[in-house]
């Protein structure tokens, strides 16, 4: 039998062995191919006497397989030829496309032959569900990496290969709904208590226990078709206790994404419904979910943002071609407060020899302190060893002595927003670094070309915008001035992927684009608050629309002080008098005579308890506001969730048009990692795109125009866009990026 994912062989005793090794990867994944193929081996196992049983393995040493191929998946979505079809045969069509691997399982499942699989590393999504339809499972008890997980639901689908029915017969639907509505994976450990693997071996032996086993067992069966099979725990309908499991999951679920994860609810809807049939009917149950997930605009938005673009721009998909990649040998760090010691921090993580530099020795070791207190606490929880914890703390040296820059391939000067200390320390550190040596600040707000005017090399001068917490935040935002060179560029790309980062690049303007966007998130919250709109109705709706935190909780977080600053400092650059905008006096109220600067002084917004977290509202807002509207029916909840969202979509759009961003990927990526973006939409231009449509999103920033203000106004690109019929992905695709480069 010829097959092009798998080996397959058949030994003296009829036992099968299929070989799961996808030409040219690293990792197997579920291609068109390779369902093809175990469509073809289900039906040799079936219908061949001389085979008495399969066994299943990989020939990867990263494990069995990460799930579907999502790249496929994302091009098959909604894909048939529509052509001459009645809506009921196209629907017929996508479910019978869609039930390929699925009803295939099943038949491999019922085919009369015992079926085991040996399982060496990753078994995820789809690679977890060819598992579970096997009569047993061995996995490798001597691989730290070995992971198993359903994690379809963290990118907008459902899994639909057997997974949300097989895994809530097998542990019981309390055990099954949070790794499948979450998305959590768990160890070889786990995975035998709870039943979903039977047996752990070494490595080397997880193929011969599963050929025992299949030699030992010629009549296996999968539980569920054993007659007077019972779900253990009980099917909702029928167990008050299962029933109220499924009860608290909706409570649960619509506390926590509001309605905003079509995946989640259809999770839910499945395993309900499919739990109280028998298995048969309830994959066919799962597949039509799983359809109606796959085709939701969330679904395709979330694949094509959090899965693709993020798995292309961690590999480097935004930097410049042609330019050699740099391995960095030194890098100095100068400033060692809170970012420049966790900027030292991960550095030193990624095995990077870093120069932490202060203006004292005792500075910079007090930035050096937050390393130590990091390790302590990963050694503490098992996370690393003193060792490594040692390691780790060897690569960082401190200094006050400029000389100890001499040989870094990159400085990133990490001080607080002040121009003049900035240029200053570009002077000191310039007379140091070799020509060749990058100089990167980390700025969020201060435009890069005005910085380097201290430089005298400004080609080699680059922004590098860290988000704090900086060992915790995924994001660097690269930004590039007028006269940065695409060499620069590269070697920033790849700093960043270097200490294992994602980053976007983007170039010069005032907040970049991050800080910029972000900031309107906040703003719209002050002009709804200058509306008379209740504070804890603001908050809440902010919360809905998928934003992380409400409007003014995040402005505590940021600091009122600093939030101030630079709102007198961009009118101040724009020629623009604040004296009679009420939002900014009341912000100024707040801060200079109030003294409620945010969460860092226990009062902003919010009180703060000790540990830093929102106790409530501060109750006097109510009274120093003119609230005019204390109730929020669902039709204004709409509209305030549309003005906070779409306000933020045309300030990106903006940054389009002044060609601040380039590239549509980093455009939604940065939108999720740096602010938080709601995650559901695929990022800012996906939720152009694909939530709204061009169109009609410009019709609503019309209609929102009209109503609040030339703030919504669409920039004349979007105008341009929506008459074409063009998305942002459509003018600012990944290629775009690279022709600008070989230009």
């Amino acid at each position: 039998m010829e097959l092009e994912t798998f080996g397959w062989d058949v030994d003296g005793d009829g036992i099968a062995h299929a070989v799961f090794d996808v030409p040219g990867r690293s990792m197997n994944t579920l291609t068109a191919k390779a369902i093809a193929d175990i469509i073809a081996i289900s039906q040799e196992v079936a219908s061949n006497d001389a085979i008495k049983g399969l066994v299943i393995s990989s020939g990867k040493p990263s494990g069995f397989c990460a799930g579907a191929d999502l790249g496929e998946m994302g091009d098959r979505a909604g894909s048939g030829e529509k052509k001459d079809l009645s809506e009921a045969e196209l629907k017929k069509q996508q479910f019978d496309q869609g039930f390929a691997l699925n009803g295939t399982l099943r038949k491999l499942e019922t085919c009369g032959k015992p079926v085991a699989i040996a399982l060496n590393g990753l078994a995820l999504g789809g690679g977890l569900e060819v598992a579970l339809a096997c009569h047993y499972r061995v996995a490798a008890n001597d691989n730290p990496k070995l992971q198993f997980g359903l994690p379809e639901a963290k990118i907008g689908l459902l899994p639909g290969a057997g997974g949300t029915q097989r895994l809530p017969r097998l542990v019981g639907v309390q055990a099954a709904l949070p790794l499948i509505l979450q998305g959590q994976s768990f160890n070889a450990e786990k995975a035998l208590s709870m039943g979903v693997v039977q047996e752990l071996a070494p490595s080397s032996e997880t193929v011969d226990k599963a050929k025992a086993w299949v030699k030992a067992n010629p009549t296996a069966k999968a539980p569920w078709d054993v007659k007077g099979f019972k779900v253990p725990g009980g099917v909702p309908h029928r167990s008050p206790g299962a029933g109220q499991v499924q009860t608290m999951a909706n409570a649960m679920l619509a506390a926590k994404t509001y309605g905003n994860y079509p995946a989640q609810k259809n999770i839910l809807s499945c395993v309900y419904e499919g739990i109280q049939v028998p298995i048969d009917a309830a994959l066919r149950i799962e597949t039509r979910y799983f359809i109606n997930t796959q085709q939701r605009p969330e679904a395709k938005a979330m694949i094509r943002s959090l899965f693709l673009s993020m798995q292309e721009l961690s590999k480097g998909g935004n930097r410049p071609a042609g330019y050699p990649k740099t391995e960095f040998k030194k890098i100095a760090v100068i400033g060692a407060g809170l970012m420049g010691a966790g900027i030292a921090y991960v550095q030193a993580k990624a095995g990077i020899p870093t120069v932490l530099v202060d203006v004292s020795k005792e500075n910079a070791e007090k930035g050096k302190d937050y390393s130590r207190r990091l390790v302590e606490k990963d050694v503490s929880r098992g996370k690393s060893t003193q060792e490594k914890g040692n390691k780790l703390l060897d690569l960082i040296t401190t200094t006050d002595n400029y000389d100890d820059v001499k040989g870094a391939d990159l400085v990133i000067e990490a001080v607080f927003e002040n121009e003049e200390l900035k240029a200053k320390i570009t002077g000191m550190a310039e007379a140091v670094l070799d020509e060749t040596g990058v100089f990167g600040s980390n700025t969020s707000t201060l435009p890069i070309t005005g910085l380097a005017k201290a430089s005298k090399r400004p080609e080699n001068f680059i922004g590098i915008h860290f988000f704090s917490p900086v060992e915790r935040m995924g994001l660097v935002e690269i930004i590039s001035g007028e006269k940065t060179s695409e060499e620069t560029l590269a070697k920033a790309v790849d700093y960043v992927l270097a200490i294992r980062k994602t980053p976007i690049a983007v170039n010069d303007s005032r907040g970049f684009y991050t800080s910029r966007c972000f900031g309107t998130y906040t703003r719209e919250g002050m002009e709804m608050l200058a509306e008379g709109i209740k504070p804890a109705i603001i908050e809440n709706v902010g919360r809905q629309s998928g934003m992380p935190m409400g409007p003014l909780e995040v402005s505590d977080s940021v600091g009122l002080d600093t939030a101030l600053k630079v709102t007198r400092a961009t009118a101040e650059a724009a020629g623009v008098d604040l004296q009679t905008d009420d939002r900014t006096q009341f912000l100024a109220w707040l801060v200079e005579d109030q003294g409620r600067v945010g969460r860092k002084a226990g009062k902003g917004f919010y009180d703060y308890n000790e540990k830093g977290r929102p106790d409530q509202l501060w109750p006097d807002l109510n009274t120093q506001l003119e609230v005019k509207v204390d109730e929020c029916p669902p039709e204004l909840k709409q509209e305030l969730k549309n003005r906070f969202l779409v306000r933020q979509a045309i300030e990106v759009a903006r940054c389009f048009d002044e060609g601040v961003i380039t590239d549509a990927r980093d455009a939604d990526i940065g939108s999720i990692l740096a602010w938080g973006f709601a995650p559901y939409t695929g990022g800012c231009c996906s939720y152009v795109d694909l939530i709204w449509g061009i169109k009609e999103f410009v019709a609503e920033a019309d209609r929102l125009a009209k109503k609040y203000g030339e703030r919504f106004e669409p920039p004349a690109l979007l105008r341009e866009m929506a008459e074409k019929g063009e998305g942002f992905y459509d003018r600012f695709p990944p290629a775009g990026k690279a022709e600008k480069v070989a230009a």
